[in-house]
């Protein structure tokens, strides 16, 4: 009889096991655009950030850098709120200030950029997201806060400057339209670069009073239980404390400097307008929906 075990083993000794052929390559995954890759980064360092990139510390680093520019014979008085930073995509800068905004309204939760957006481009306020309308801005505000907005017309002097710092001496922020300089602050081009900031503090220079002096920085100081109210501070001048979505880090803008840019908001960028993108412009253009005109917001319960 044939030896079974042996045949099987013979058999068993010829099958030779084939590798399976190596899978393909994954797709090659088209690259980010620069500034899309750009715009990722620094969204994602914004919110990793501590305080010390556009938070307090780094403000009054900024002004310890700047007292060579500060009258000696005063004393500076800051008032401030700290908020978040957050870079732009596109040109989201009066959503992105929005949201910003929203830190100082003591709301329950967070609402998150996209819902911003999604509810200005369904109110029919924006396309690309932008806003050339500060009543729109305060609609939307009101709709997506559950807050109080408040419109000012007429520029930022005379009874709007006191209603603006008093707003900011109450840790409440501000919205301002201005046209943007490469640096990022406040310039005149007549509208061709208007941008949106948020205010979230005041900076006074003052001539007397009973304050909290900073124990690092001499000659800076912040309010006391006892300080003087608004309309009794002597002051002589005023900075205001911004944050926009181009940059991570606060400013300090002149106050004039900013009014004046926001008095003079008048007409869309040339290249904006024939660069076959659709923007939502209010009718009267640019200066019926920007110029001279801020948003104050307040919580609901106050």
């Amino acid at each position: 009889m044939p030896n079974t075990n042996e045949d099987s083993t013979a058999a068993e000794a010829k099958v030779i096991l084939v590798p399976p052929p190596p899978l393909p390559p994954p797709p090659q995954l088209p690259l980010l655009p620069p500034t899309v890759t750009r715009h990722k980064f620094f969204k994602k360092v914004a919110e990793n950030s501590d305080p010390s990139v556009g938070g307090c510390e780094e403000l009054k680093k900024m002004i310890k850098n700047r007292q060579s520019r500060f009258s000696g014979e005063l004393k500076w008085l800051l008032y401030n709120q700290y908020v978040p930073s957050l870079i732009q995509e596109g040109p989201q800068c009066g959503l992105v200030a929005l949201w910003m905004a929203g830190r100082l309204l003591n709301m329950a939760h967070e609402v998150p950029l996209h819902s911003i957006v999604e509810a200005a481009v369904s109110r029919g306020f924006t396309v690309q997201g932008e806003m050339f309308s500060a009543a729109n801005m305060a609609v939307l505000a009101k709709e997506v806060f559950g807050c109080r907005s408040e419109l000012c017309t007429g520029g930022m002097d005379g009874e709007n400057k006191g209603r603006l710092l008093q707003q900011l001496t109450s840790g409440l922020p501000v919205l301002i339209p201005y046209d943007e300089d490469f640096n990022h602050e406040p310039c005149q081009r007549g509208g061709h670069r208007a941008h949106w900031a948020v205010i979230s503090g005041v900076l006074f220079g003052i001539k007397c009073g009973s304050f909290n002096p900073d124990p690092d920085i001499p000659g800076l100081y912040y309010p006391s239980s006892d300080s003087p109210s608004l309309e009794d501070l002597n002051i002589q001048e005023t900075y205001l404390v911004a944050k926009q979505g181009k940059s991570l880090r606060y400013q300090l803008w002149e106050y004039d400097c900013i009014s004046r840019s926001n008095g003079q908001l008048l007409h869309i960028d040339p290249k904006r307008s024939s660069d076959g993108n659709v923007y939502v412009v209010p009718s009267g253009g640019v200066k019926a929906g920007l110029c001279g005109q801020i948003v104050l917001l307040q919580p609901m319960d106050i």
